[in-house]
C-alpha cells in the first residue's frame, strides 16, 4: 500500500482519508480484457458503450469497470476496461462487489416469494409481525408526536414508511440514535429494528416518498414471516435456484482476496483503499441488512437479471409470477426523484421509466432498475428483453452512468 498522495485538500477527515488511500501519480494506458462473448452488437453501440466506460476512468468517477449487455438470452456486449493505475486491480470473473443498495430488488423478490405464498398482504401492519413497530412517532417541529397512520407492509416496499436514511439530512439529537445500517454496533436484525421502531418517522407512514431504511426492516420481517434466518431464506429461495454461488453478506478470506478495492473520487484526494469497507462483512455477524449488505459478481446478478427479464423464470424454474413483476414494478410514488431521474416512478423499490426523453435517452417505457451506493447499476427491458449490468467500485455515487449508458444503448441510430 503507497502512502504517496496528491492533494491540496487539508481538512481533517480528508487527512484522515488520506493515510487510507493508494494513488495513482500518471495516467496508464487502458488494458482490455476480452470474455469471450460474441459481440454482435452494431459497431456504433459497442464503441459508444466503450467510450463511456473509457470516460469514466478518464476522468476519474470509476476505477475498472465492467458492463454487461444481454437481449433474448444472447450476450451482446460484455467487456472490461481495466484502469492499470497502481493500487487498482484488474477485474476477472470472479471478482466481487458489494452492491449496496442492488440488494434492495433481491429483497423485494424475496418478499414476492413470500406474498405468493400467502404469508402475509399488503396492507398489513408491520407490528403484526413485528411488534416494535405499534407505537410510532413521527417528527414535528423540534419535537415528536404519535404516528396517525399504521405502517403497512406496502409502505416499507416502496419507501413510503416515513424512515429514511438518518445521516440525511441530519442525525436525530440524544435521546435518538439515528438508526443506520451497521454491523458494529447490531448484532442481528431484531436488534436493529428495535432501534429503528423508536426513531421518529420523518412523516406519517404513506403520506410521502422518502428513500431509507426500508429493506432493512423488511430483513427481519422475511425472518419472522419465513420462520429462517434472512439469509438462509434467501439462499433457499433465490441463491439456489439461480445459482448465485458468490452472493451473501459476509467475506471470508477467499472473498475478501477477490473483493474489488474502492476507489474514492470525491473532492480533490482520488485514490484506491482496500481498507474502507463500511460494512464489515463479517462471517458471524447476523445482521444482515437487506438494503444494502450483499456482496455479488456480475456473473451472479446476471442471473438474477435473467430472471426478471424472462418473467420471474429462470431456464425453466419458476421463482415469481409474471404479475409479481407486475406488482413491483407498478407506480407508487410519481416521478420521484425529479433531478437526478427525471422520467422515472417509484414502484417497490425499483425506478421504472415512464418517460426517458426527461433523461436524454429513448429507453423504452416500462424499463426498470435500480443502483448501488459504489457505482453499481442495472436494469430490466421487458420490451425488448434486454438487461444490463454496470460493475465498478467508487464513491461518490454518480447519476450520470446509467444515462449515458442507456443513451448509448438506445440512442443510436439502430438501436438494440
Amino acid at each position: 500500500m503507497l502512502n504517496t498522495f496528491t492533494r491540496n485538500a487539508t481538512t481533517p477527515s480528508m487527512t484522515c482519508l488520506a493515510g487510507l488511500l493508494a494513488l495513482s501519480l500518471s495516467a496508464c494506458p487502458l488494458l482490455l480484457i476480452p470474455q469471450g462473448q460474441s459481440a454482435t452488437a452494431p459497431p456504433n453501440i459497442s464503441e459508444k458503450i466503450h467510450a463511456v466506460q473509457s470516460n469514466l476512468i478518464q476522468n476519474q468517477v470509476t476505477g475498472s469497470n465492467v458492463v454487461l449487455v444481454v437481449k433474448n438470452g444472447e450476450t451482446i456486449y460484455h467487456e472490461v476496461v481495466n484502469s492499470g493505475k497502481q493500487g487498482d486491480r484488474d477485474i476477472k470473473e470472479d471478482t466481487i462487489f458489494p452492491i449496496w443498495s442492488m440488494s434492495k430488488p433481491i429483497t423485494i423478490v424475496a418478499m414476492m416469494t413470500l406474498h405468493e405464498q400467502g404469508l402475509f398482504d399488503w396492507n398489513d401492519p408491520v407490528s403484526e409481525y413485528l411488534p416494535c413497530f405499534e407505537n410510532l412517532t413521527v417528527r414535528e417541529g423540534e419535537g415528536v408526536r404519535d404516528a396517525k397512520k399504521p405502517l403497512l407492509i406496502k409502505h416499507l416496499m416502496a419507501h413510503r414508511s416515513g424512515y429514511i436514511y438518518y445521516s440525511f439530512p441530519e442525525p436525530m439529537p440524544p435521546p435518538y440514535e439515528s438508526p443506520h445500517p451497521n454491523q458494529t454496533r447490531y448484532q442481528d436484525l431484531q436488534e436493529f429494528v428495535e432501534a429503528a421502531a423508536r426513531e421518529p418517522l420523518m412523516f406519517d407512514p404513506g403520506t410521502s416518498y422518502a428513500y431509507g431504511i426500508n429493506q432493512a426492516i423488511l430483513g427481519r420481517l422475511v425472518e419472522a414471516l419465513s420462520g429462517q434466518s434472512f439469509y438462509d431464506y434467501l439462499k433457499q429461495a433465490l441463491f439456489d435456484p439461480l445459482g448465485m454461488t458468490q452472493t451473501s453478506f459476509a467475506l471470508d478470506e477467499n472473498r475478501r482476496a477477490r473483493f474489488q478495492p474502492l476507489f474514492i473520487n470525491s473532492g480533490e484526494l482520488k485514490g484506491f483503499t482496500s481498507l474502507l469497507d463500511e460494512l464489515t462483512y463479517t462471517p458471524t455477524s447476523q445482521a444482515h441488512f437487506g438494503g444494502e449488505g450483499l456482496v455479488s459478481t456480475l456473473g451472479d446478478y446476471s442471473r438474477f437479471c435473467e430472471m426478471l427479464v424472462n418473467g420471474g423464470e429462470f431456464r425453466g424454474e419458476k421463482i415469481i409470477s409474471k404479475e409479481s413483476i407486475a406488482t413491483m414494478t407498478k407506480t407508487t410514488t410519481p416521478n420521484f426523484d425529479p433531478t437526478f431521474m427525471p422520467g422515472f416512478d417509484m414502484g417497490f423499490s425499483v425506478a421504472v421509466c415512464k418517460d426517458s426523453s426527461l433523461e436524454g435517452t429513448k429507453a423504452p417505457v416500462g424499463l426498470f432498475g435500480w443502483s448501488g451506493y459504489h457505482n453499481t447499476h442495472f436494469w430490466i427491458d421487458p420490451a425488448t428483453g434486454l438487461y444490463a449490468i454496470f460493475m465498478s467500485r467508487a464513491r461518490e455515487f454518480n447519476f450520470e452512468i446509467p444515462k449515458e449508458l442507456r443513451a448509448a444503448i438506445y440512442g443510436a441510430s439502430n438501436p438494440l
